[in-house]
């Protein structure tokens, strides 16, 4: 995914993917020739991951294996050192509130001070997974509550040999 396709980084952990990550991956494909997957190594938050990151990038990767315009990879380090090596310069981040805001803008400011040629931008995702979150999906799921409404078939099928058949609505 170089030359002079328009190549857009979606960072994250997705643990698991969502419908509301789902969401901006498919509309930044109207504004991107092609979306990277970039699952992240090491995170910026403390979270206790449901699912090992190499696990993960397949599980993602399974989700989009139809979708040639997407690229699921894992990476670490900078986030603008990866964007560099892909040959893109433009980062999608997603925001599902005012209180998500902060954060994404301090990163995105200093992402563009490490590499000025750098573009981010915010995504809303549709209002229906506006309270969409992988920690909430994790902790409902992890407690045996139907998370089916919230995340693709091939990472449900995942979250019941987690989690067990609950998480389905079995």
């Amino acid at each position: 995914m170089t030359g002079n396709r328009r190549i857009a980084i979606y960072p994250g952990s997705f643990d698991p993917l969502t419908l509301g990550h789902d969401d901006i991956v498919r509309r930044a494909l109207k504004l991107a020739d092609g979306v990277v997957i970039a699952v992240a190594e090491r995170t910026t938050q403390a979270k206790d991951p449901a699912c090992p990151l190499d696990r993960r990038v397949e599980i993602i990767s399974e989700v989009y294996a139809d979708e040639p315009s997407v690229e699921v990879v894992q990476f670490s380090g900078l986030l603008v050192d990866f964007a560099r090596a892909r040959g893109a310069r433009l980062i999608v981040r997603g925001l599902r509130a005012v209180s998500d805001f902060e954060y994404e803008f301090q990163m995105a400011l200093m992402n563009r001070s490490l590499w000025p040629e750098i573009e981010v931008i915010f995504m809303a995702p549709a209002t229906n997974y506006t309270f969409l979150s992988s920690s909430l999906v994790r902790e409902v799921a992890s407690l045996g509550g139907d998370v089916s409404a919230f995340v693709p078939p091939i990472v449900l099928d995942h979250l019941v040999e987690y989690y067990g058949p609950r998480v389905a609505g079995r």
